[in-house]
């Protein structure tokens, strides 16, 4: 991690894109205020409204129905135009949605918010899929390939630091007022962050030999360091307004979808489907509990939303201190064996889930789920392209983001409608078991 943003080893960066790279910094900052605060207290609000398993699970699957139809068009759509416009304007698309969950609290019946956050996640989906494809070619382009660990380190430093200071103030926020003004702020502050975050991401310029071509390939490297074959390792997707706190990077490669590309059912051939089987298992296991998580902390545990704050503050510092940890563990078990290690680590988040009883053993799960997740988020695209020739990778890509994409739909809707006939605690059973086996099946045939 770096500590002065334009050093790197004491070497300076040069001035031409020291423009850019701070724009790049403030809006991962602002980025931070938003997902610390109104995406990150949008379920337990759903849930202490009213909403089932049924409507939290609706608010992760409405977003992935919209990127499985829109993924690639948008793609398409982007690489026609000039990028950093067009990022930042379906970012401003985007995230004007925010702007009426700040009234939901004040106005409508509870049940009604619910379908309503439902209705206004489902719509920001269709810009937030163009800014999530567009962002990543547009911090390609931005970033030459020997800053692009330093600035995604940055960029990830102060996202950490944002997140944890913003979610500790809602989490008081939300103590020491009303409920409705609580959450009414809290939204509010969301949306002043994503507003903030666009306007940077409007400050950013570049060449517009560069800005006009990323479909051809301008920019190499994307969600992938196009010198080294490795992922950038930024820590969040913009675009996305998943549930439940764990709204972390799951895609990969977003940016070679700028291309025009055809599904090619031969690539799946060679071990390749079975390396897309199993992440499609496993994301698929991890989307089952998503949902359920805030439902299980408001209605079983009756965890107030100061203790579920400071949850998702020790979630993210485990994360940031597993990162710190990758490199060495790359180096001793490779790609493979950490992903299979970080999942099997992630299995035992919503085993201990069931087993909490007191405010302290919910904190202590935090830090599993955290460390977990550092591992997987750090292992999981570059054990994707070690199995991906370097002449075809956008089609093979394509492949995986469809699965996961498919696996967040079924696995957001499946865990919910198992709560009814079997019970909210034997479903994350059912997801701790489903993410052992994954866990076992990469290890062993991964």
């Amino acid at each position: 991690m770096a500590v002065l943003p334009f050093l790197r080893k004491g070497q300076a960066i040069p001035a031409e894109h020291r423009h850019n790279f701070w724009h790049l910094y403030l809006d991962i900052a602002w980025y931070g205020v938003l997902n610390a605060s109104a995406i990150s207290f949008v379920a337990v609000f759903a849930a202490r409204q009213g909403g089932t398993a049924f409507h939290l699970g609706l608010l992760s699957a409405g977003p992935a129905i919209v990127n499985l139809l829109l993924t690639l068009p948008a793609g398409q759509w982007l690489g026609k135009r000039q990028i950093d416009r067009s990022v930042f304007w379906t970012s401003v698309w985007h995230r004007l949605f925010y702007l009426p969950w700040v009234f939901l609290p004040l106005l409508l019946a509870s049940h009604v918010q619910v379908w309503t956050l439902i209705g206004l996640t489902l719509l920001m989906s269709i810009p937030g899929t163009a800014l999530a494809v567009g962002f990543n070619a547009l911090f390609a382009t931005a970033v030459p390939p020997e800053w692009r660990g330093h600035v995604a380190g940055v960029r990830n430093s102060l996202l950490a630091v944002v997140f944890i200071v913003t979610s500790l103030l809602c989490g008081a926020i939300l103590e020491y007022l009303p409920f409705e003004a609580g959450y009414q702020v809290v939204f509010a502050l969301g949306f002043l962050g994503a507003m903030l975050s666009s306007y940077h991401l409007w400050r950013i310029r570049l060449p517009l030999s560069a800005a006009g071509g990323v479909g051809n390939g301008a920019g190499h490297g994307g969600a992938v360091n196009g010198a080294t074959g490795h992922g950038l390792g930024d820590l969040v997707q913009p675009g996305t307004a998943r549930a439940g706190g764990h709204n972390l990077r799951t895609s990969v490669g977003l940016r070679y979808l700028t291309r025009r590309l055809r599904l090619q059912v031969g690539l799946l051939r060679n071990g390749y489907g079975r390396v897309v089987a199993l992440l499609f298992a496993f994301h698929l296991a991890q989307f089952l509990a998503i949902p359920l998580f805030p439902l299980y902390w408001v209605e079983r545990l009756r965890l107030s939303d100061q203790t579920i704050s400071l949850g998702n503050a020790i979630f993210f510092v485990a994360v940031l201190l597993g990162s710190l940890q990758l490199a060495h563990l790359t180096r001793r078990l490779g790609h493979r064996r950490l992903l299979a290690l970080g999942v099997s680590i992630m299995g035992f988040y919503p085993l201990l889930t069931t087993l909490t009883r007191t405010e302290a053993v919910f904190l202590a799960t935090a830090v599993v789920g955290g460390l977990g997740w550092s591992l997987v988020g750090g292992a999981i695209a570059n054990y994707l392209l070690e199995r991906i020739p370097d002449d075809n990778r956008p089609a093979y890509l394509a492949w995986y983001n469809l699965g996961l994409n498919a696996a967040i739909l079924l696995g957001s809707l499946g865990g919910p409608l198992l709560v009814e006939p079997l019970g909210l605690v034997p479903v994350l059973l059912l997801a701790t078991a489903g993410r052992f086996l994954v866990a076992l099946s990469i290890w062993r045939w991964g």
